[in-house]
């Protein structure tokens, strides 16, 4: 599927780095990028110059206001012309915290431009920005549909601000071809071992550490390239006695320089040192040297040990001794020189633009939900069912869809729970605790039995045959943006039960507090029950559910969240699901508990705080109405959930309530 990609990313200036907007275009997408017309990169003020191979018109200069990275504005004109264009998808490449960032987003919402976005990020410092910053910041996470980062700990910091879904790690891209390794052979033992280093001469970056490693052996000879304030300190360092033989600083080297210049070193060092306000967070150089053939020895800062991987050696931060001794161990040791030069190249080939650009082009498909699986389209769901104790009544549920591929984890750890299982032909889980339903489902979708397909979640107290959960299955797959369906719901009784529900608020906790819950009921946003089936591609973006739900809110939660990424739900009513009701606990107040927990902690992780204590004002004032007007057993009920929202119920649960111990049955 061929997609218009609007691209805005300031250090785009820089011509090698626009080499993932080309690999696009190479794969048939229609891409534009908005760049700064003049940037400072590295010190070295650009100006941005088309590329031969850039059509014309996909690359458009932009002036800007500022010079600091999260705090620069682009000029509004070329972004109001093109946010007033139809797009399939926007690609911010900019913090979400900055200024650039608020402006695209206010440009877009003003253009009513509703196609999806995805943001970056390699902030791997956890920071609390000033307001109204970290306001826009998670606004903007909030409702992505993607976010692009290139270390790991920078997509944890981005879900822990509001990210709804799951990281997409790629790394900074490498020209394979402007860096290839020279034809040579490994360092001898005669020579002086070429140490290289290339980047900032400042303070956190370690180039002192590197001067003493090469004071202490003699071995060594070191090249520094780059410039920075620290220049003019370290050359007074090198040139005492001992070190003015042996270290030559060759300034800075331009794009087309670097190359040659990494050819001629043994091994680059990267002796990088973490600061309160700075970590690596990525170490591009590291990958443009393995690409050169040229192994290296970095130390343990931030990122660079998943960027190195196996391909180079780690030592402690500001630790001299190990920096020398392993930079010396690389062309020394026999055959180690050729093992990291080998693996090197290799890994820098997963770092190409090529690669890159495919990386890319996985993100922007499952944005656009345009993504096909042969596997989900034509397999039957696996069926999941998390289990505690009550083997009757899981028997009941697990004979009509025996014939599907099921899991059953049991949160029991019952022998007769395994029994059944096996009786019945299907897989029996462990996991050796009750971590509660989402741990549950969370424990099988980490262990499928049929990688890439749909999951059905199916409560042990329901019934639907294997022909139910294929119908389901025909009506997800028939609408690309369907995250989960679910069928008509009725009790024993033949009674229905509702499945369609408006996602909580805080307005809607007041609303239903003043007796006008039926206005909530004309929002319905997503579906819960005993039967949910959801699209494998769905949680591959939005990713599994939040285990720190027990018992109640967790679909609750994960269908908000998908939706914030641009998925809907549905019922499927002509398919109807029997819900026995009988699994949940005997204890009312236990029940009441883990409910209002569920709640607490689904609008504390959405509205924040101050949203849940808005929303439990609500909900007291209305339970200690009910409780003084309601008669009998409603109105007792009444006064315990007072008492419940007055003490707070995951304090409640977390004190004073055991876990369920009987399985978890629908909201």
């Amino acid at each position: 599927m061929r997609m218009r990609v609007l691209r805005l990313f300031h250090s785009g200036v820089m011509t090698a780095w626009r080499a993932r907007e080309r690999g696009l275009r190479g794969l048939g997408h229609d891409v534009r990028l908005l760049s700064a017309r003049r940037w400072n990169e590295g010190g070295t003020v650009l100006t941005l110059t088309p590329h031969a191979m850039e059509p014309v018109g996909s690359v458009v200069p932009v002036s800007t206001v500022g010079t600091h990275p999260a705090l620069f504005a682009y000029d509004p004109r070329p972004l109001w012309r093109a946010m007033g264009e139809r797009w399939d998808l926007i690609d911010l490449h900019e913090e979400p915290f900055a200024v650039s960032t608020l402006q695209a987003l206010v440009i877009r919402r003003l253009r009513r431009n509703r196609a999806p976005y995805a943001l970056y990020s390699a902030q791997n410092l956890e920071k609390r920005y000033p307001l109204p910053f970290r306001w826009w910041e998670r606004w903007a996470l909030r409702h992505a549909s993607a976010v692009i980062v290139c270390n790991t700990e920078a997509g944890e910091i981005c879900r822990r601000k509001g990210f709804p879904g799951v990281p997409d790690v790629i790394p900074l891209g490498v020209d394979v071809e402007r860096f290839y390794p020279a034809d040579r052979q490994p360092p001898v033992k005669e020579s002086p071992v070429q140490v290289g280093y290339v980047g900032r001469l400042a303070p956190h970056k370690g180039v002192d550490v590197l001067l003493d490693a090469v004071a202490a052996h003699p071995e060594l000879a070191l090249t520094v390239v780059g410039a920075g304030p620290q220049g003019d300190e370290l050359r007074q360092r090198a040139a005492e006695p001992g070190l003015r033989e042996r270290v030559r600083f060759a300034g800075t080297a331009t794009q087309d320089e670097l190359p040659g210049l990494l050819q001629t070193m043994d091994v680059l060092a990267v002796p990088s040192l973490t600061t309160p306000g700075w970590v690596e967070q990525f170490g591009r150089v590291v990958v443009e040297a393995m690409a050169a053939g040229v192994p290296v020895v970095v130390s343990q800062s931030g990122a660079l040990p998943d960027v190195v991987g196996k391909a180079g050696l780690l030592v402690p931060e500001g630790d001299p001794g190990a920096l020398g001794a392993a930079l010396l161990r690389v062309c020394r040791e026999p055959g180690l020189w050729e093992r990291l030069r080998k693996a090197g190249l290799e890994h820098a080939q997963e770092c190409s633009w090529g690669q890159v650009a495919r990386r890319y082009d996985e993100v922007y498909r499952r944005m656009t939900h345009s993504s096909r699986s042969d596997v989900a389209d034509t397999s039957d769901p696996e069926v999941v069912v998390v289990a505690y104790g009550s083997a009757d009544l899981l028997r009941t549920a697990l004979e009509p869809v025996r014939e599907l591929a099921v899991t059953v984890v049991d949160n029991s750890s019952l022998q007769e729970i395994r029994d059944l299982c096996a009786d019945l032909g299907v897989r029996y889980l462990d996991p050796g605790w009750n971590g509660g339903f989402a741990a549950g489902v969370n424990h099988a979708l980490a262990d499928r039995q049929t990688p890439g397909t749909d999951v059905l979640l199916l409560n042990p107290d329901a019934v639907v045959d294997a022909d139910g959960v294929r119908q389901l299955h025909r009506v997800l797959r028939t609408d690309p943006d369907l995250a989960s369906v679910a069928p008509a719901q009725v009790d024993l009784d033949g009674r229905s039960t509702r499945v369609v529900w408006p996602f909580p608020t805080p307005t809607r906790s007041w609303i239903e507090a003043v007796g006008l819950g039926r206005l909530n009921d004309r929002h319905q946003d997503y579906v819960i029950g005993s039967v949910l089936l959801l699209r494998a591609g769905a949680v591959d973006q939005v990713g599994p559910f939040d285990d720190d739900f027990f018992l109640y809110a967790e679909e609750t939660d994960w269908a908000k969240r998908a939706s914030l990424m641009g998925w809907h739900h549905r019922l499927v009513a002509e398919v109807t699901a029997l819900h026995v009701g009988a699994g949940t606990s005997n204890d009312p107040l236990q029940r009441e508990t883990h409910f209002y927990a569920g709640q607490e902690r689904y609008l504390r992780k959405h509205f924040g705080a101050s949203g849940w204590q808005y929303a439990r004002a609500g909900q007291l004032i209305g339970a200690a109405a009910r409780a003084v007007v309601l008669p009998g057993e409603r109105g007792r009920r009444a006064r315990v959930r007072a008492m419940l929202l007055l003490r707070g119920p995951k304090g409640v649960e977390g004190v004073g309530v055991k876990r369920p111990t009987r399985e978890r049955v629908a909201t």
